[in-house]
């Protein structure tokens, strides 16, 4: 969904003053860069380097040629190959949050350690939703060794659900298997790079530094045509200055910096400008990501990435609540209306409770229908054979209504979005008849409703088969025997 005229923050000058200041911040003190042979990359292009000190500095024309290069957009297809993304312009696509530690339990109200059967129920209720258009790999099972947990959340994804996945891993070595799993479903490197079926998070550290690890993942993935999300996350008046003007100064010089690590592995490299920046709160030490000025950051970030003509992805439209209550409500629908009016092409939150640290099924139902309307604002008003005017009124004054009109039928479904069962619009009387449910039961019921009518994944019956024995063959090299019994047959 693409806005027309999308919210502004920061005028043209500001954004330009940002963006100078990253610039000489890059030049001047560089970055941090704890992988040699990225380092050794960086060199062969022109940066000046420091293996001692694993110091990178980056020269004003490696930035610009490395902007040069960048694709101002692409797009994402699912597992049998179909488009579901374009992330050009001011289109907009939500994601769930990931990669949470916790799930929030329905019928315990506690939060948790999920397991396989907490994440396969993930991907066959967000199979049904259809405001959301990813699936990520949202949580961690804690029911497999720590090896493997990032592939085996990518395998689940990828064995049950059809829409590609927002992922990422914490190791180098998960890299070589989820990059195998995704040509198996490809079947091929070239069907790969055409169709990409992933988008990998890239992680920079705050303040300035690239690890060893997510350094390597960047190169990796430009490596085998694999887009990046960079996800700078500033912690302002923490690790990043207080004010918000400077936290935006450290996100832009921390994302320059990965997009010139990337476009030096590999021109032309897909990527998406994005973040997780947050306030910092002092009188808790907590980030809130529902934070009004993480919101803003967030929001202006994605302004500064359209001023350099790339795509975005920003952390919002989440709540830092520990249940399905008000403040998660507040928070995600303020978070993701933001988000969807500013054009934040990638929006990653949708589920998430707890500083992105719990996800809950309930949760994701009810950010489902925030995103459906959230999508529906974006689109704006616009006439819809509403001139001339003067034959509809006498429609209307001559019948009474318009409930049954040729206009009202044409038009009904594109100009109203009807929420789902977990929104309330009856009428006190109805609501008592239904049983008086709350929030929390009404989105209970939905999840229930959803996963019993998920579908298996039309995904070919080998690949699928593939795909479990290269997971079997991961968890043995870790001294799994087998993996957990999933509840349902792929």
């Amino acid at each position: 969904m693409s806005l027309r005229s999308p919210l502004r923050l920061l005028s043209d000058e500001l954004i330009g003053r940002i963006v100078a200041e990253a610039r000489d911040i890059l030049d001047k003190l560089g970055t941090r860069v704890q992988n040699p042979l990225v380092l050794d990359l960086l060199a062969g292009n022109g940066a000046r380097v420091d293996l001692g000190k694993s110091q990178a500095w980056y020269p004003g024309e490696l930035i610009d040629r490395c902007l040069a290069a960048a694709p101002r957009s692409f797009k994402l297809y699912d597992v049998l190959g179909d488009e579901t993304h374009d992330f050009s312009g001011s289109k907009v696509h939500f994601t769930p949050g990931s990669a949470a530690l916790h799930i929030l339990d329905h019928d315990s109200q506690t939060i948790r350690k999920p397991g396989t059967a907490d994440y396969v129920r993930y991907v066959q209720l967000l199979c049904g939703l259809g405001n959301i258009a990813a699936q990520s790999t949202a949580f961690i099972p804690a029911d497999v060794a720590n090896q493997v947990s990032d592939s085996y959340r990518l395998f689940l994804s990828l064995l049950y659900g059809e829409k590609p996945v927002v992922t990422g891993t914490f190791t180098i070595d998960s890299f070589r298997l989820m990059r195998d799993m995704q040509l198996t479903v490809r079947g091929g490197e070239r069907e790969l790079r055409d169709k990409p079926l992933a988008v990998f998070s890239c992680c920079p550290t705050s303040p300035l530094k690239w690890s060893d690890v997510t350094s390597q993942n960047v190169v990796d993935c430009a490596a085998a045509g694999i887009p990046v999300e960079f996800i700078s996350m500033p912690l302002s008046g923490f690790m990043a200055p207080v004010t918000l003007v400077g936290s935006l100064v450290q996100h832009t010089a921390e994302t320059l910096s990965g997009i010139v690590i990337s476009q030096c592995a590999r021109p032309g490299a897909p990527m998406l400008y994005g973040g997780s920046p947050a306030a910092f709160d002092v009188r808790y030490e907590t980030t809130p990501m529902g934070a009004v000025e993480t919101q803003m950051i967030d929001c202006a970030a994605n302004e500064i990435g359209k001023h350099l003509g790339l795509p975005t992805q920003a952390y919002i439209a989440l709540s830092d609540a520990k249940l399905l209550d008000a403040q998660a409500g507040l928070e995600t629908a303020m978070g993701a209306t933001l988000a969807a009016l500013s054009g934040i092409n990638s929006i990653s939150g949708p589920g998430m409770l707890d500083f992105e640290s719990c996800q809950s099924l309930e949760k994701l139902v009810l950010d489902n229908e925030i995103c459906g309307m959230a999508l529906r604002l974006a689109r704006g008003i616009e006439p819809r054979e509403d001139f001339p005017a003067l034959p509809l009124f006498a429609e209307l004054l001559r019948e009474g209504h318009l409930l049954i009109a040729d206009h009202t039928r044409r038009h009904l479904k594109a100009e109203h979005y009807f929420p789902g069962r977990v929104i309330d619009r009856a009428n006190l009387s109805r609501w008592r008849e239904d049983g008086c449910l709350t929030l929390g039961q009404r989105a209970h019921n939905e999840v229930d409703r959803l996963v019993a009518a998920w579908r298996p994944s039309r995904l070919g019956g080998e690949r699928k088969k593939d795909l479990i024995a290269l997971m079997e063959k991961e968890a043995r090299r870790w001294g799994m025997d087998k993996l957990p019994a999933r509840p349902v047959e792929a």
